[in-house]
């Protein structure tokens, strides 16, 4: 019988079980039975003592788990701790610091660290398709206020005004009813010029699609679409011409970024902003286990493995000690 999990209290009873963990993800995984990840075999037979299954066929590494191939896999933590940061990550609206994660599931602060960042690979945005009908393309800079730095570092990070030194985000929203709710992919950009605007609106938009924007000299050009500017020196609507709904999406970035993340690495950025973006696209219309189920179903493919060339110090640094120091 498929379990009911609308709450956290429902999935934490639920996966305090490890039988429970299994079932759970193997009906997401191979919904019409188990198959061996490496030969596609359905010829398995489940080694109970041991946890796993074992393939008929003749290879390497014929016995398998639940975790093998997903961003589980080599992690020896039980699946009910993964299952329970999962359901943080992707049910918090202003995300979950890996601090958080720690005290939470008792795993050390440097483990759920990693955790966080494998979950939110498996969050990352996909799809082919081209985003069409009514579309909202607007920038923005994630980066550190001047104001809250010490004049030392303020005079080493702040070399110049606007985002000089922040990293620029852009963001390709598609509008939806209020039943279904907006799209919105977001990527971190070189910078906010005409060329690389551009260029991202065709890879990510149908031609002839009605594009809104503000009146940033990049977007000029656009001949492709119906392309509609709103001057924010002057007015920030003008009946559907407006870019509100990414407006709506950047302020719960970086609300997210800033109060709970405090600080974040430009080179971890792209995750966190999956991990936005993924909660946006799945907010309306479903509750918290059904989005968890979403979740579950793409940590297929997606082992992340650490960067053996970036010192393990630095990669850390993506979330700032300031919050344990706090609580």
């Amino acid at each position: 019988m498929e379990p009911v999990l609308d709450t956290l209290q429902q999935a934490i009873e639920y996966f305090s079980y490890p039988a429970n963990c299994r079932e759970y993800l193997v009906a997401r995984r191979w919904p019409d039975g188990v198959e061996c990840p490496r030969c596609g075999s359905k010829n398995v037979a489940f080694l109970e003592k041991y946890d796993r299954w074992q393939c008929s066929a003749r290879h390497d590494n014929r016995q398998f788990t639940a975790k093998t191939g997903t961003i589980f896999e080599d992690s020896p933590l039980p699946l009910a701790k993964w299952l329970m940061a999962m359901w943080q990550v992707v049910n918090c609206k202003n995300g979950v610091s890996s601090y958080e994660v720690h005290r939470a599931i008792g795993v050390t602060q440097k483990t759920a660290w990693f955790m966080d960042h494998r979950i939110r690979h498996a969050l990352s945005m996909g799809g082919i398709n081209k985003l069409s009908g009514q579309i909202e393309a607007d920038e923005t800079y994630i980066g550190g206020k001047a104001r809250n730095m010490h004049k030392a570092a303020r005079g080493r990070k702040i070399t110049g005004t606007g985002g000089k030194d922040k990293t620029a985000v852009m963001g390709i929203l598609e509008r939806g009813s209020k039943a279904v709710g907006s799209t919105v992919r977001v990527k971190v950009v070189d910078n906010t010029k005409k060329k690389t605007l551009q260029s991202e609106i065709r890879d990510h938009v149908l031609a002839g699609s009605a594009i809104f924007t503000d009146a940033l000299k990049s977007y000029e050009g656009l001949d492709e679409f119906q392309h509609e500017v709103i001057d924010h020196a002057v007015e920030y609507v003008r009946g559907e011409v407006h870019t509100n709904g990414l407006e709506n999406f950047w302020s719960l970035l970086k609300r997210g970024i800033h109060g709970t993340y405090v600080s974040v690495e430009p080179f971890h950025l792209f995750r966190y902003l999956d991990e936005q973006a993924f909660r946006y696209n799945n907010r309306k219309g479903l509750n918290d286990g059904q989005r968890f189920d979403i979740a579950v179903r793409r940590i297929v493919g997606k082992r992340r493995k650490p960067n053996r060339k970036t010192p393990f110090k630095r990669q850390r640094r993506g979330e700032s000690e300031i919050m344990d120091r706090m609580a």
